[in-house]
């Protein structure tokens, strides 16, 4: 049960309110009562409050035949604006959005190889994005998007590029005077995908890019376990006495099919230094037997990894962020099909809709919900599930 004041009471019924009418797209005072179970009296002194704030409009009648036509409420969605960045280990990509991912741009930039300049670059970064021009409250958050372990908005560990001592959060928040969040980028990409486009209560996103990362989503939450550390699922053992990782252990699965580890060996097969991802693509649609065999290690080790997600956390679906099955949207089946074990029982297995931009949109929720102080945020889904 839960006891305070009458102003956390008033602050607790606040955001659900907020919270209510963001989700609902539009909706009237009555409704939000009745959904909520709050009086009438409670729903119109709230909403008033929010109106005055800027946060909420009224944005016409409902279209009903019986009786008085209730007024629509409905999110200013102009009132601030967000950024969320991914500080990939080459590219950083910065996306500038209103509060509820609309009227965005993307600008993206190469990270630098000296992260002693990091915090320079981001802030001229981030200064350089178009601002709205009729905003009440002006940059509401900036979300950073880690490929490494974030403990207490903090950079712990990072294994492809050296972020160790950078206080990248207290940096950016004395410059621009707003909160700044960090978080891991699988989490990231998996707060996207369910905010934006797979409405599930249990999501497993596996992001492959220099690591491999799971975000997961249990009952309509972010799962971060101990200290942040869960979904660190590039450092599972697949091989005893394997390949050596950064992390200190041997036989890591980022070691075998992350993108990195892939195009590496593409690269040693065919005697080069090395290969990006368009020159593999390239040959791999001309049939090159390295490429497929490649293609073939990607399968291999990708559904041993995705047959123990099933079973550790049996996900409602999960999301593969990777761009061997972006590109090859046939392999997310080659790879279902090796799943025969009985054990397993989910709904899909994906490729993921929003790419490289799941990460870009997580930040932006993230913002957002810290500005409004609500728990879930529902946008613009394609597919939804009870």
């Amino acid at each position: 049960m839960v006891t305070g004041s009458k102003e956390l009471i008033r602050d607790i019924n606040t955001n659900l309110v907020l919270e209510t009418i963001i989700n609902h797209t539009s909706i009237s005072r009555a409704a939000t009562a009745k959904y909520l179970g709050l009086t009438k009296a409670t729903i119109s002194a709230i909403v008033q409050e929010l109106i005055n704030k800027k946060l909420v409009l009224e944005i016409g009648s409902d279209d009903t035949s019986l009786g008085r036509k209730p007024i629509l409420l409905s999110l200013n969605k102009k009132a601030g604006y967000v950024i969320g960045i991914d500080i990939g280990v080459d590219t950083t990509s910065a996306l500038i959005s209103d509060l509820i991912g609309d009227d965005s741009c993307l600008k993206q930039i190469r990270t630098p190889k000296n992260s002693s300049n990091l915090i320079n670059v981001l802030i001229q970064l981030i200064e350089s994005m178009k601002k709205p021009l009729d905003s009440p409250y002006g940059l509401v958050g900036i979300t950073l998007g880690i490929h490494g372990v974030v403990v207490n908005n903090q950079v712990s560990f990072a294994p492809y590029y050296n972020l160790a001592g950078l206080d990248l959060a207290n940096a950016l928040e004395q410059h621009f005077n707003t909160p700044v969040y960090l978080e891991n980028e699988a989490n990231l990409s998996v707060t996207g995908e369910m905010t934006f486009q797979y409405d599930y209560p249990n999501i497993a996103n596996i992001s492959v890019h220099s690591g491999i990362g799971l975000g997961i989503i249990i009952n309509r939450q972010l799962y971060t376990g101990y200290n942040g550390r869960a979904g660190e699922f590039g450092h599972t053992i697949i091989a005893l006495d394997g390949k050596l990782c950064p992390c200190g252990n041997k036989g890591c699965l980022e070691q075998y099919v992350s993108e990195r580890a892939l195009l590496a060996e593409y690269a040693d097969k065919k005697g080069l230094e090395e290969v990006n991802f368009e020159t593999f693509r390239k040959s791999y649609d001309e049939n090159d037997p390295d490429a497929q065999e490649i293609m073939e290690l990607f399968i291999k080790y990708m559904s041993v990894g995705v047959n123990n997600i099933l079973n550790a956390y049996n996900p409602d679906i999960v999301v593969i962020n990777s761009s061997f099955t972006t590109h090859f949207p046939q392999v997310t089946q080659k790879i279902e099909d090796s799943l025969t074990s009985r054990m397993n029982s989910y709904i899909r297995i994906v490729p993921s809709v929003l790419q490289d931009t799941s990460i870009l949109l997580g930040g932006i929720c993230t913002a957002v919900k810290g500005f409004l102080g609500i728990e879930v945020l529902k946008l613009d889904h394609k597919e939804t599930q009870a």
